[in-house]
């Protein structure tokens, strides 16, 4: 007899006597994503446009990602490996505010193509560093 295995947004389905799976893609969550996807570029785009434009900046550190690691972390591995995960999640602001901290920076100095790609690499080492110590320490 066959069964259905659900894997996050695919469904594998396996047939009696065979050993292919045929994988069929969840295509309404996919459009469901970008539908959210568009609408925070839509708000974002709309906040920027307002006497209350630094709130743009908020609406991307909406914790959707952290909601959805934090939720497989904790499911996979539990709790003790999701508050790791969480301490880890705490030091890793540190290359954030290092990426608005050089970009406020650059942006007095230079062109924001050149700002915006110093930012960056400025996030990637100090997010490098933390990895570093995070995994000689922890």
């Amino acid at each position: 007899m066959g069964q259905t295995f659900s894997i996050h947004n695919q469904k594998r389905i396996r047939y009696a006597g065979t050993t292919c799976c045929l994988v069929v893609k969840n295509e309404m969550g996919l459009l469901i994503k970008a539908l959210l996807g568009a609408l925070v570029v839509v708000l974002i785009g709309v906040l920027a446009k307002t006497k209350n434009y630094a709130i743009a900046g908020l609406i991307p550190l909406f914790p959707t990602f952290a909601l959805i690691a934090h939720y497989i972390v904790a499911s996979e591995r539990g709790t003790e490996a999701l508050r790791a995960t969480i301490v880890f999640g705490m030091w890793s602001i540190i290359p954030y505010f290092l990426y608005l901290l050089s970009l406020w920076y650059f942006t007095g100095m230079m062109r924001l193509p050149l700002a915006l790609a110093g930012a960056v690499a400025c996030w990637g080492v100090s997010a490098w560093l933390l990895i570093f110590l995070w995994g000689r320490f922890h």
